[in-house]
């Protein structure tokens, strides 16, 4: 590790004005930022710290059948306090990492860095959740852009993320063991007005919807309405770790199960 500057701003407004310099960078759990920085491929000069914002930490509902989640909310929380209101949710904060990392990192910090087999973004995603920033609020649709690419702009915080709750939801998640990330997770959000399905771990470019399951779903909520289905139609990734048909074969039967588990 390096020389470098930190602060720990108390509210949004502080916060703000430490992330106008060239040198700085917004802090979360640090569970992704602080490894590349000791492996030298970052090196900010400066790094300010989110964890001590109270305004940006908890979940609340707001009695309009919406979930509101602080972006310093670390995922544990998530898992103990959005239980009662979006169990699936709750699920897949559960299944983060290990104790370390879900007692550390926050569901802001994932969602900014946008890693491609993370978990929160295909529950945003199947949820048409809105990320809401120190400046703006940006649906789940307009946020995503590919590998690691996001909508927000240089220093702009992510303070929440608001869901909407479905009628019925579930996620499932095949685990790749040595990092407990997903080699595919397929989150399953159904609505009284259709069914969103989201899919991180697989694409080449990101977490992505697949339209088809959604439309043969919304039509027919059944793990029967997708047996027959092609995957979705998009770059897989391809590693050591799997090849890019088991990937999309993958795909299909975790969004099976999620259909099931959610019913």
């Amino acid at each position: 590790m390096y020389d470098f500057d930190f602060a720990k701003p108390a509210t949004i407004a502080e916060a703000r004005a430490a992330l106008n310099s060239d040198e700085a960078q917004a802090l979360g759990g640090g569970q992704t930022l602080l490894p590349t920085m000791k492996q030298r491929l970052a090196a900010p000069g400066l790094l300010v710290s989110l964890t001590g914002i109270a305004e940006m930490k908890g979940v609340r509902p707001t009695g309009d059948g919406q979930l509101v989640i602080g972006g310093a909310t670390t995922h544990a929380m998530v898992a103990a306090e959005a239980a009662a209101h979006y169990p699936a949710l709750a699920d897949l904060a559960r299944r983060i990492g290990d104790p370390a990392v879900r007692n550390r990192g926050t569901i802001g910090g994932s969602l900014a860095n946008n890693d491609p087999s993370a978990c929160y973004p295909s529950a945003v995603l199947a949820s048409g959740a809105t990320i809401v920033t120190d400046s703006r609020e940006i649906a789940a649709d307009d946020y995503f852009d590919g590998m690691f690419g996001t909508a927000l702009e240089d220093g702009e915080i992510i303070t929440g993320v608001r869901f909407p709750l479905p009628r019925e939801a579930d996620y499932q998640k095949f685990v790749q063991p040595a990092s407990r990330f997903a080699l595919v997770g397929v989150f399953v959000a159904r609505f009284s007005d259709g069914v969103r399905v989201a899919v991180t771990g697989a694409g080449a470019q990101g977490v992505f919807r697949w339209t088809e399951a959604e439309a043969a779903l919304s039509a027919d909520f059944s793990r029967d309405a997708v047996a027959a289905l092609a995957v979705p139609d998009v770059e897989m990734i391809s590693d050591m770790h799997a090849a890019g048909d088991y990937r999309a074969h993958l795909v299909r039967v975790m969004t099976g199960r999620a259909v099931a588990a959610a019913r």
